[in-house]
């Protein structure tokens, strides 16, 4: 879907917009919000981050 809006658009106009952009809702979809929170893990984040990272460094030979 195209929605255009222009300059000097009325308020109107841009309510209009607002409804058709918001009206539609995604198909199927993923909830992410249902996994909030459940990663579990030991360790600290910031050291697991850093290691991470650290791959890009490594040398793989």
């Amino acid at each position: 879907m195209v929605l255009v809006l222009k300059k000097g658009a009325s308020k109107k106009e841009i309510d209009a917009i607002e409804k058709a952009l918001y009206k539609e809702k995604a198909l199927g979809g993923f909830n992410a919000k249902k996994y909030n929170g459940t990663l579990k893990f030991k360790g600290d984040a910031l050291t697991i981050q850093e290691k991470l990272r650290d791959e890009w460094e490594r040398d793989t030979r």
